[in-house]
């Protein structure tokens, strides 16, 4: 079963068991997803949609900070539950060691030796690593290791 398909399941799932806030949630994933193959002119594989349940998860991470600084808690309530939510449909995230093992491979395949490599480095990491690692920190790591 593919992850859309996953995601439509459990949309069906949570309206059985009357469950409001999860079927708003689910909803807003399948939306965007719709949005996606609409914009897109395709039908998603699995790895798209895991870009856009990240993108998701990246903009409610930062509305939740929104939240926060401004003392409504019952908004940043809303965020945390939807960014576990959206967060389950993400592959288990890679050990430190992993990650460091990742990046290693990545810079001798791609013969790295300084910064000006980096691009080569994260076009490789970046289809591998997909939804197991947060980008930002592999490009610091990947950075750090070509001496940047």
């Amino acid at each position: 079963m593919s992850l859309k398909d996953r995601i439509q399941e459990d949309v069906k799932a949570a309206m059985r068991a009357r469950d409001a806030r999860r079927v708003g949630a689910l909803r807003l994933v399948a939306a965007a997803l719709k949005q996606k193959e609409v914009d897109e002119r395709a039908a998603l594989d699995d790895a798209a949609v895991l870009a856009v349940i990240e993108k998701m998860i990246r903009q409610r991470r930062e509305s939740l900070a929104q939240f926060e600084k401004g003392g409504r808690a019952d908004l940043a309530a809303q965020e945390k539950f939807e960014i576990e939510v959206l967060s389950a449909y993400l592959p288990q995230p890679l050990s430190e060691a992993e990650l460091e093992a990742a990046v290693s491979a990545a810079i001798a395949e791609a013969g790295a030796a300084s910064v000006r490599d980096t691009g080569k480095v994260m076009g490789l990491l970046k289809s591998r690593l997909a939804g197991r690692a947060d980008m930002g920190r592999v490009s610091a790591l990947v950075r750090a290791r070509l001496g940047g």
